[in-house]
């Protein structure tokens, strides 16, 4: 750790004072909850497709992708390769979908479909994925800031989580999105300035970056074996598509922008464009992470620094040097990914640079934060809060409503994030609970869709069916050796395409039987 210098300092209190200062501009306009939900349908379809772009793009990437890149391969690039597939299906079905409908809420047609169980089901699995989201990325942006600021994980969370309310409740969506373009451009220059100032450090710059990473195999995708047991290329491009899928047609942070556009077609190149930049600024972030395996490859002896540190962080100032010694030999690139660029960044980042830098880790993480709570405040009050308890509430009272709501789901993504602090790799947690809550959701909207003969009954049992196995593929891997049989030998990333089908097809299934049961009575 080390002191900030004044300079850069200054340079993060500007960029936060401005952030504020945006939320507040948008606040005069907000008069009722059509424009702090949906911007009154003005946005122009490049600034909600750079909007989501910042919303993809959070902490999670900016600390956890160059992570996986120096502690494995490029294994989790196949990820944004799924994208497309994804922004595809989102744009030809999923957004005419929605805005037809006019309801400000993903969540609203399942009721319609399948009554008010399923509306709320598919409610609390995205509330659950969104403070997971939420809570990740507080913490991710925290792991960074500790070493660049001195501080507290805990205190740079407290700080900052209070800024990003306070923005976000002043200002709606509007205020939201067009930070969220500043920040989306801010981050992206801040990549770029990281990987120029690695590759200033190692002689012999992207070309020896390249011969090390090739004899290390980092760049591989993946084994093209269609194992579903270890993180394949299949693994990962099913678990990107489903996501993604999910992403695109049934959250609330992306569904609330299409509202924001002013038409279909503006809607559908928001996603586009978001994808577009996204891909590749992804790689960016791969490039990053092998430029840095290469960079301590060639400097172990500030690998060794980064080592001794951790060893004293687990042990304790007061630890012998023989056992800072044996733990730092048990120490693999993997155990320590995520604090290799915090590191870097500490030791040679040039002032003025640092606090340019610390700005694009703050905006990747405000961006996401800020579009997890709106979207979680929009979803409660209208189909928690409006729905089961106060049905005639006036546009006012619901105006206040949403304010609450957006500060409340704040510090709840805010303790998601500090009881995460020592957890190992920020990109695998995020991974693993996004697939655990995002799975049930995405299969009762397909079911919902897809099967127009489905109803209320074979929706709900699938739904049950589709959770259990949610559950035990979730926890499996808990069960003792006696109950070896009861295990799932998948990876983890396929909880999300299992429980998914697992609630499609189970429901077809009961469709079906009705069907028959139906036809056979008749006869």
């Amino acid at each position: 750790m080390k002191n900030i210098p004044i300079v850069d300092l200054t340079i993060v209190f500007i960029y936060l004072f401005a952030m504020i200062g945006i939320g507040y501009y948008f606040s005069r306009k907000n008069k009722n909850t059509d424009q702090f939900t949906k911007a009154s349908g003005q946005i122009p379809g490049w600034a909600i497709g750079i909007s989501i772009y910042a919303t993809f793009l959070s902490s999670n990437t900016f600390l956890g992708v160059p992570g996986k890149a120096f502690g494995s391969n490029w294994n989790a690039f196949v990820f944004s390769i799924s994208m497309p597939f994804a922004a595809w299906v989102a744009s030809k079905y999923f957004i005419p979908f929605y805005r037809n409908t006019g309801e400000i809420s993903a969540y609203t047609n399942l009721e319609k479909r399948f009554g008010a169980w399923a509306r709320t089901y598919a409610v609390v699995c995205f509330l659950l994925t969104q403070f997971a989201r939420m809570g990740s990325v507080f913490f991710g942006m925290a792991l960074t800031l500790q070493a660049l600021l001195g501080f507290s994980m805990s205190s740079i969370m407290i700080v900052m989580g209070i800024c990003i309310i306070i923005y976000t409740v002043l200002g709606g969506i509007e205020a939201v999105i067009w930070t969220e373009v500043v920040q989306g451009i801010l981050k992206t220059l801040g990549a770029i300035l990281i990987l120029l100032l690695i590759i200033w450090e190692i002689p012999g710059g992207l070309t020896t970056v390249y011969d090390i990473a090739k004899s290390e195999h980092k760049f591989s995708l993946g084994t093209a074996a269609l194992n579903f047991k270890e993180s394949s290329f299949w693994v990962v491009l099913f678990y990107g598509f489903f996501i993604n899928l999910n992403n695109f047609g049934m959250d609330q942070n992306y569904v609330q922008r299409y509202h924001t556009a002013t038409s279909n077609k503006q809607a559908r190149k928001s996603v586009w464009l978001s994808v577009f930049i996204y891909v590749p600024a992804s790689l960016l972030f791969f490039i990053i992470g092998t430029s840095l395996f290469a960079y301590y490859q060639i400097n172990p002896a500030i690998a060794d620094s980064l080592k001794h540190a951790l060893a004293l962080e687990k042990l304790g100032v007061n630890a012998s040097a023989l056992d800072i010694s044996n733990f730092m030999h048990q120490l693999t690139p993997e155990d320590y990914a995520d604090k290799v660029l915090p590191h870097f960044m500490v030791n040679k980042v040039p002032t003025i640079c640092l606090g340019l830098l610390v700005a694009a880790i703050l905006s990747a993480a405000m961006s996401t934060i800020s579009s997890g709570m709106n979207a979680s405040a929009t979803v409660f009050t209208k189909d928690i809060y409006k729905r089961y308890f106060y049905p005639q509430l006036s546009d006012k009272k619901e105006f206040v409503t949403l304010y609450g709501a957006t500060i409340i789901v704040g510090i709840i993504g805010l303790l998601v994030g500090l009881s995460m602090i020592g957890i190992k790799s920020i990109l695998d947690l995020w991974w693993e609970l996004s697939g655990i809550f995002s799975g049930g959701m995405l299969g009762l909207f397909l079911l919902g869709i897809i099967s127009k003969q489905t109803k209320n009954t074979e929706a709900f049992i699938a739904v049950i069916v589709g959770v259990i196995v949610i559950i035990w593929f979730s926890f499996s891997d808990k069960l003792g050796p006696d109950l070896f049989y009861l295990k799932i030998a998948l990876h983890k990333n396929m909880i999300i395409v299992v429980g998914t089908l697992t609630i499609f097809f189970t429901g077809l299934l009961f469709t079906k039987i009705k069907q028959l049961s139906k036809k056979n009575k008749q006869l």
